[in-house]
Parts: structure tokens; C-alpha cells; sequence
């Protein structure tokens, strides 16, 4: 095989669909092949081939990793002698010289020769020595993967084999491992739970691997946690293999209750109790920290009601709160007295109670239908569920909310999406599908696709709730719109005070809602007065805003056309930084007419190196405000070609299919890219290239991570809360609380960028409905807000005064010399580009890693 000399770049890809392939011609294929045949023992052939040559032993690209998978595709195609025609005995023989040179294969070689000696059904002696000697070696990543693609997990020490991937923040390779195996699964899940008992110090384990890079700092209990909720839904396992997360999962919802009660006073006596009762029941180290959190505040008068509501023994409390305990015992002053008084400050339901309908039934449904289904009319919608407290997946929706002019209907969800339930299930599916598609009938909600899509999870014959949607205002946009215009009130990021829909329905019509019952439990049935009164003017509510904002919307800073401008179409919005799905073009290339130049799609192309360099390409193009789309590994190259020519994007590719993608989207919109240059060396040339008008207010208005362009602000005292709730309570371990120096000054304090750059960011305030969860910190779309990357030096930090969130991934920034540094390293197209665009309305975050 010594004649086999590919031309250009040799592919080293196992995968045989690989469009790597490409690169080499049919001529020198079909020269491989008569080789091939000519060969009398040609397995025989390629290992002396490798024993005589060590070329294969880099990182990259070699001839004899071509010459492998080339000989193995022709065994796949049956064009040469292969194992079946060799003997038994002899093929033991050649296993074992296999065997001997995975020892130092690269990846590309590691599979061709599993596949052409059939090394999966060898001996498993010598492949487990092997793997364990990789092992010993220093070589987890290796070993691991070695021995999943041998099928050898049942054979191994999971710990042993996991352990040091962890370490070394390789949790997917670690996933793929255990991948059909459930007993490895349970396994790995108590491994991970026992690094999560509290005083456990992860530096012990780590001392264990004194010459491997390890990244503790990801391995905080709080991480931890996260990670094996995630798996536990993932596999479908019993929580109680875990019940170090568990009770870790469950004082934190002890905390923000404890924080809702006796902080903001926005959960009634009934609720708080009730669920306090269910997170802590018997476990007695959790009644501990309850007693400790009640003790930390300093009302002794609202602390000892809490604790005659939970029955709490009178020694273990401190001496304050006893006294006030005995004195609520002796005057029976159970009722609530400054918490639910004052129920004059709040909106009012304007409608009588008799007009509350409790919809249970196909009949009730039937009943009401007219009503529900009347065109052209305006429908408040909205949905309570169970809190969940960050227990994993998205909550299951109790109670829907229907308002229309006059009337409110409460559609009871599990009797009526209940396989029990007769003809109702059918016929509500029917009803709110109905509803949803009308055109003429606008729907309100405040976050509504994130109700929808909640909706969707409760009741399956939905799930496409959100995509049937036609003629709808989502009030959370308008609400935003009015800030952006108008500055936030006080109190808007505060500790207290109403927020969400709450602020809004004070801002348009005076008076807040009264949020006492929205975390009471919508499971249970009946439900009390007090909650069907909430529900009912948690959706009316929304028709009264919109029909105030219809009639002013200049004093509310809003355009006159306030339906036009906001209804929502039906497509459904692409995930963060990925492309959309394909659809069938309208148009031809030439019917598009000139691409935008300031938006593109990058391809990660050839050779394999350069797939990190395209997407830090990427990633230094939205720091410069720019909007990049990033084909996934693995996606076929033609989704790109159909989006380039539907949104009029151009492509940016490095490899081979930069001709077969010019052909498809015409000239002028597929860009080569020179690998060979840094990815702020690239960045600055496709600017030049294609004229991308850059200026300073553009740098950070997107999200590097996953493009998106929208934020939310956050003060730093909220932020500290959201900290708070979510962090150990331990507090953070050294691993934790120590950041290297690029993260300090990723975080350090504001500077001015070169050129006098400064921000004044317009973009909304997180508020409270904002929030599906406190405990983890999730957005209503589901988004959890990446929290653990706030070092805790920077929420102390005096001249820091706010944060930024991105809405699409979660990520945390804030104001540092990041700024600056990016406004140097892009000095000369930010100082050559002429004019300038409107400034960005998204926040400016410096924090972002470079």
C-alpha cells in the first residue's frame, strides 16, 4: 500500500458517510481498492504496515489512518478477503497484534480497527489489560472510550473509569459510557450523590490524580445536583438512589419558602405550612435547618406563627419566639393578621362570583362553548400548577383560565384531559384548539408561550398548543415596551414590591394583585374560595390592561396600533444560535436578491482542526453585535444553503463545502475561510470583506454563547437573592469561592473602553413572572439563569450596581475591562467604519470569556 498517496488533505474520519471523503479522488479510491484485492492477507498487510511505520501516532491526520478505513469500507463492500476467510486460530493471532497498537492509536484509528478485526467479539482478556494499562497510563479520555466502543462497561469499575472524566469536567463522555447499562447508571448516580453529602471535600478524591488538569470548580454540589436531577429524568430512575441531592434539593425550596414567607410575605399561612410540612416530614436534620432559618429572623411575632402552624416544640425555639408562642396559645390568635389584611390595596375581580364557572365535565363544556368560542371577541388565558421547586421537567398544569368580557371559566385539567373522563377530554382538545386557531378572537397572556407549552406537557393530544396559536398579545412584550420606554418604577428591581403581571396591572390600573395564593397547592380538590377568586382575576385581569392600553397607549409609551404591532404569528421561534428548520423555498436564489451583509451562517469545515476556529469565529462575530447562525457537527450542509437563501445570510465555510454550497446559493454568498489565521484575525477580515458596518454600542448587544440579542437586567440586590436561594448550605466550598486570574478580570470593575465606549443598556428588568422557579433559577421559557458562574467577590464588588441574563441560555454578565479589551483588539474596523448604526437596545455585558 506504499503507492497510496492521497492528494490534498488525507481524511482520517471513521464514519463512512463522512463528507470528508470527498477529498480524495475516485482515481486514487478505485487505485486503493485494486491494491486491496491484489493482496493475499491484506488484514495482514495493514498491520505490518503500521508496525513498520509510526506516521499514525500524531494527532492528526495520517496515510495510515486513510489506508485503514479505506481497507475497511472495501471489507464492508465485500471487494477484499476479509476475517470470514481467515481461520480461527489465525485471527486470534492478528487480534492480538491489533490489540498491541491501540495502545498508542489516535481516535480516527481506533475504530476502523475494532471494525476490521473484529475485536468486539476477541478475547476480552487482553482488551481489558489494555484498557487498564491506558488507565494506569494517564489516559482516562482513551480508556473510556475505548472501552464503550469494545462493549466492555460490564467488565470495568464504573467508579474507576468515571471518576477522573469528572474531575476533569468530561461529564458526556462519562454519559455515553453508562448509555444502556442501566445498573452503571444507578451507579454513577450514588457516585454522584456521595459528592454531595455535606462536608464532603472533593480535594480529597482529587489528590488521588496529582498529574491530571482537573476543573473542581464545576463540581460544586450545586452543579452536582443539577447534573444528577437531569440524569435521574433522563433514565427514568428512582430519586431515592440520590438522597443526598434530594435533601439538598428540598432545603433549598425550605429556604425560599422560608425567604416568600417572612421576607416578601407573599405566601399565605395554609400554603407556606403545607408545603413546608411536605419537604421536611420527618427528616430530622432537615427540621434543623428549619429551626436555624426561622431563628435567623428577627419578627418574633410573625416566626412564632409560623411555628404554631407547623406544631413546633416550644424548647427548641429561642426565647423570643416562645414568649410570643405562649402568648399566641393563651389569646388563640391563630388568624393572620398584617399579612392577608388589607385586601382594599389590591385588584378586585369586577364581576360577580356567580359568573365563576368550575368547568369539570363534558356537560359543563357543552354548556358554556358559545361563549367560549364567540369571534372576535378578546380571551384572558392562563394556567396554576403545583409549585414543583425545582424537582426537573416542566410543571403539570392544574387549572386553565379562560376570561372573557363579563365571565371567567376555569377548566379543570386533570378531570378533563383524564382517559376516565368519557366524551371531556375529547371535547375540551377540541374546544381549546378551537380557541387557539380563530384568527378573529385575540388571545391574551402574559409569557403565553410559555403557558402554552406547559400546557402542552399536562395534556399530550395539546403539545402543539403553541404552533396552533393565531391572533394573539403576549402582555409580558408590552410590558417590556413600556420599560424600556419609560424606566422601571420604584421598587421594579427591588426586594419587595409587586412584579410581573402584578406591577403591571398596578401600573395601568393602580392597585396590584394579590399574590397570596399562587403558591397554594392547585392539586388539591375542592379548591377553597380563595383560590378560585385568584385564578379568576389572575386571567380578567388581563382583559381590563388591555383594554386600558387600547385606549391610551401614548400615555403608556406605546404605539397607536397596539394589536398590529404585537400579535404573534404562528412559527415557532429556533433554539438559541441554531438554525431554523428547513422549509421549502419560495423562491430562487436569483428571486432572494442581495444578501444581508451583517448576518451569516458558519459551516465548521476541513480539516478537523479547524472546527473549534470557525466557531470561535463565530463567537468574536456576535461579540461585535453581528447575527451567526452555527451549523451543528453533523447536520447536512444543505439546511445551511436552504436558510441562506430564505433569510438571505451568507455562508462562511472552510472546507469542501464551500464549492458544493457556492453553487447552491450563488456567488458573492459563500465565504472561504483561511484556517490558517486566529479567529480575531478572521473576524476582521470578513468585516473588511463584506463592509460590516461595526460601532462601539454594537460590541456585547448579542450573546456570544448562543446569539441571542435579548437581555434581561437585574440588580445586584436581586441578584444576590437568586445567589442566595440557590447556593450550598454550607456556603462555597474554597473550590468554589476560588477563581482564576482570567475570571477576576473577566468580572473586574467597569472601565472605559478605548474611544470613551459606554453603555446606557434599555433592555427589560427581570421581575418575579419572569421566574418559572426561584430554586433553580429558571426563566418562563424554561432557560435557567447560569448562576454558579457569579463569583461571590463580584456581588460584593461597591461600583457594580447591576447584571445582565441572557433570555436564550441563561448566561450572567456584567460590567468589566472585557469591554475595553475587546474595543482594542477590534480598534482598527471599529475605527475605520464609517458612520454608525442605531445603538443596540440590549445590555453590554463584559463578562463574557474571550
Amino acid at each position: 500500500s506504499s503507492h497510496l498517496t492521497p492528494a490534498g488533505p488525507p481524511w482520517a474520519g471513521p464514519q463512512q458517510d463522512s463528507p470528508q471523503r470527498g477529498l480524495v479522488s475516485p482515481q486514487l479510491r478505485e487505485e486503493a481498492q485494486r491494491g486491496f484485492a491484489t493482496l493475499e492477507d491484506p488484514l495482514a498487510a495493514l498491520l505490518d504496515m503500521l508496525d513498520s511505520s509510526r506516521g499514525w501516532q500524531g494527532k492528526g491526520p495520517s496515510l495510515e489512518a486513510w489506508v485503514a478505513c479505506e481497507l475497511k469500507r472495501c471489507l464492508q463492500a465485500q471487494l477484499c478477503p476479509g476475517p470470514a476467510r481467515v481461520s480461527p486460530a489465525r485471527l486470534k493471532q492478528l487480534q492480538a497484534r491489533a490489540v498491541k497498537l491501540l495502545a498508542e492509536s489516535p481516535p480516527g484509528l481506533v475504530e476502523p480497527l475494532v471494525s476490521i478485526f473484529q475485536l468486539q467479539d476477541a478475547d476480552r482478556s487482553p482488551l481489558l489489560a489494555h484498557v487498564h494499562r491506558l488507565h494506569q497510563e494517564g489516559k482516562f479520555k482513551e480508556a473510556i472510550v475505548l472501552g464503550a466502543k469494545l462493549r466492555l462497561q460490564a467488565d470495568l469499575d464504573v467508579e474507576k473509569m468515571c471518576i477522573p472524566l469528572l474531575l476533569q469536567d468530561k461529564a458526556d463522555l462519562v454519559e455515553r459510557y453508562v448509555d444502556g447499562y442501566p445498573d452503571l447508571q444507578r451507579r454513577l448516580l450514588a457516585l454522584m450523590d456521595s459528592w454531595c453529602q455535606p462536608g464532603f471535600d472533593i480535594r480529597v478524591v482529587a489528590r488521588r490524580y496529582p498529574q491530571t488538569t482537573l476543573r473542581l470548580e464545576r463540581l460544586s454540589p450545586r452543579a452536582l445536583g443539577r447534573q444528577v436531577l437531569r440524569l435521574l429524568e433522563q433514565h427514568g430512575l428512582d430519586p431515592d438512589l440520590c438522597p443526598n441531592v434530594v435533601t439538598q434539593q428540598r432545603l433549598a425550596a425550605l429556604r425560599y419558602l422560608c425567604y416568600k414567607r417572612l421576607v416578601e410575605r407573599s405566601v399565605s399561612r395554609e400554603s407556606w405550612a403545607e408545603h413546608v410540612q411536605g419537604l421536611v416530614g420527618q427528616d430530622q436534620w432537615l427540621q434543623e435547618q428549619l429551626l436555624q432559618l426561622l431563628a435567623s429572623h428577627d419578627d418574633a411575632a410573625l416566626v412564632a406563627q409560623c411555628a404554631l402552624d407547623l406544631l413546633l416544640p416550644e424548647e427548641r425555639l429561642p426565647a423570643s419566639v416562645a414568649a410570643e408562642l405562649r402568648q399566641l396559645r393563651i389569646q388563640e390568635r391563630t388568624a393572620e393578621a398584617p399579612l392577608e389584611d388589607g385586601k382594599d390595596d389590591y385588584y378586585q375581580l369586577p364581576i360577580p362570583r356567580e359568573h365563576l364557572h368550575f368547568l369539570a365535565s363534558w356537560e359543563d363544556l357543552a354548556r358554556h362553548q358559545e361563549e367560549l368560542l364567540q369571534p372576535g371577541q378578546v380571551v384572558g388565558m392562563d394556567l396554576e400548577w403545583r409549585p414543583s421547586f425545582g424537582a426537573g421537567g416542566r410543571p403539570r398544569a392544574s387549572l386553565m383560565q379562560v376570561a372573557v368580557e363579563g365571565r371567567v371559566f376555569l377548566p379543570d385539567l386533570p378531570r378533563l384531559s383524564s382517559a376516565a373522563g368519557g366524551q371531556a377530554p375529547q371535547a375540551f382538545f377540541r374546544l381549546v384548539s378551537r380557541l387557539l386557531a380563530d384568527p378573529s378572537i385575540t388571545k391574551l397572556g402574559y409569557g403565553l408561550a410559555g403557558d402554552l407549552r406547559s400546557l402542552g406537557a399536562s395534556c399530550p393530544a395539546l403539545a402543539q398548543a403553541e404552533k396552533q396559536l393565531r391572533g394573539s398579545v403576549d402582555l409580558l412584550q408590552v410590558h417590556r415596551q413600556m420599560r424600556a420606554a419609560d424606566r422601571p418604577a420604584p421598587g421594579v428591581d427591588g426586594a419587595t414590591g409587586p412584579r410581573g403581571l402584578s406591577l403591571l396591572v398596578q401600573q395601568v390600573l393602580g392597585k396590584p394583585l394579590d399574590k397570596m395564593q399562587q403558591l397554594s397547592n392547585w392539586d388539591r380538590r375542592p379548591l377553597c374560595e380563595g383560590q378560585l377568586v385568584y385564578a379568576a382575576a389572575d386571567a380578567y385581569c388581563l382583559l381590563e390592561v388591555y383594554w386600558a392600553l387600547c385606549r391610551e397607549p401614548a400615555r403608556f409609551h406605546l404605539s397607536g396600533d397596539l394589536t398590529r404591532s404585537l400579535r404573534l404569528g404562528r412559527g415557532e421561534r429556533a433554539g438559541p444560535g441554531e438554525l431554523p428548520p428547513l422549509q421549502k423555498a419560495s423562491t430562487s436564489p436569483q428571486q432572494v436578491g442581495e444578501a444581508r451583509q451583517d448576518s451569516f451562517i458558519t459551516i465548521p469545515g476541513l480539516p478537523r482542526g479547524c472546527d473549534s476556529t470557525l466557531r470561535g469565529l463565530a463567537r468574536r462575530l456576535r461579540c461585535l453585535g453581528i447575527d451567526v447562525l452555527v451549523l451543528a457537527t453533523g447536520e447536512d450542509h444543505r439546511r445551511a444553503a436552504e436558510v441562506a437563501r430564505q433569510e438571505g445570510r451568507v455562508i462562511l465555510t472552510s472546507g469542501l463545502p464551500y464549492h458544493k454550497l457556492r453553487a447552491q446559493v450563488g456567488a458573492g454568498r459563500c465565504l472561504s475561510v483561511d484556517c490558517s489565521l486566529k479567529a480575531r484575525q478572521q473576524a476582521t477580515a470578513v468585516i473588511r470583506h463584506f463592509n460590516v458596518r461595526v460601532t462601539h454600542s454594537d460590541i456585547f448587544s448579542r450573546c456570544q454563547a448562543c446569539n441571542c440579542h435579548q437581555y434581561l437586567k437585574v440588580s445586584k440586590d436581586v441578584m444576590k437573592q437568586l445567589v442566595w436561594l440557590g447556593s450550598h448550605p454550607e456556603g462555597p466550598s474554597g473550590d468554589e469561592a476560588a477563581q482564576t486570574e482570567d475570571e477576576r478580570e473577566t468580572g473586574s470593575a467597569p472601565e472605559e473602553a478605548p474611544g470613551g465606549c459606554t453603555y446606557e443598556p434599555s433592555c427589560s428588568w427581570l421581575e418575579e413572572e419572569d421566574l418559572q422557579s426561584r430554586v433553580p433559577a429558571t426563566l418562563g421559557d424554561g432557560t435557567r439563569l447560569q448562576l454558579s458562574g457569579v463569583p461571590a467577590g463580584v456581588l460584593r464588588r461597591p461600583g457594580l450596581r447591576h447584571f445582565y441574563c441572557c433570555t436564550g441560555c441563561g448566561k450572567v454578565f456584567w460590567e468589566g475591562s472585557h469591554l475595553g479589551r475587546v474595543a482594542e483588539n477590534f480598534r482598527e474596523v471599529l475605527e475605520g467604519v464609517p458612520g454608525s448604526r442605531e445603538p443596540s437596545r440590549a445590555p453590554s455585558p463584559a463578562s463574557s470569556p474571550s
